[in-house]
């Protein structure tokens, strides 16, 4: 069976989400153990409340997971519209092939140095990649 190619675009960014799940948890609960935590007995809260316990490094991964559970459901909600209409538009694929790239290199500089000026410049990049994603999904079904 021959698969639509936006779907390789698509389970790149899902597949790239659980390597950031599992290096999220491989650096967390370590720091967490570490840092004196009590994995047992500890009563639910919030993400954000380990900012004030662990290292700022290995927040940054957990950082940057939340993130991928953000703006890319706009990528996957678009490649599905363009998949749904069998839309076959170069552009788009080069779009979704872009935004994915940008979303891992970001990951990357998010994860391990963390640099706002860098970040911003392939955030930038990556939302101008997924607005173009966008606009021929329009097109794909105006």
């Amino acid at each position: 069976m021959e698969h639509h190619p936006l779907l390789q675009p698509v389970v790149a960014l899902l597949a790239w989400s659980a390597i950031m799940f599992v290096w999220m948890y491989a650096t967390r609960i370590p720091a967490m153990v570490k840092a004196g935590g009590d994995l047992q007995n500890r009563v639910g809260g919030q993400g954000s409340d380990l900012d004030k316990i662990l290292p700022p490094e290995v927040q940054w991964k957990a950082h940057n997971y939340n993130h991928l559970m953000e703006q890319p459901t706009l990528f996957y909600a678009a490649c599905f519209v363009l998949v749904l209409t069998d839309c076959e538009s170069p552009i788009a694929l080069y779009a979704a092939w872009a935004y994915v790239g940008l979303r891992v290199l970001h990951s990357l500089v998010q994860s391990l140095s963390n640099r706002i000026r860098y970040r911003f410049g392939i955030f930038l990049l990556a939302s101008i990649a997924l607005i173009v994603l966008i606009g021929v999904a329009v097109c794909a079904v105006i």
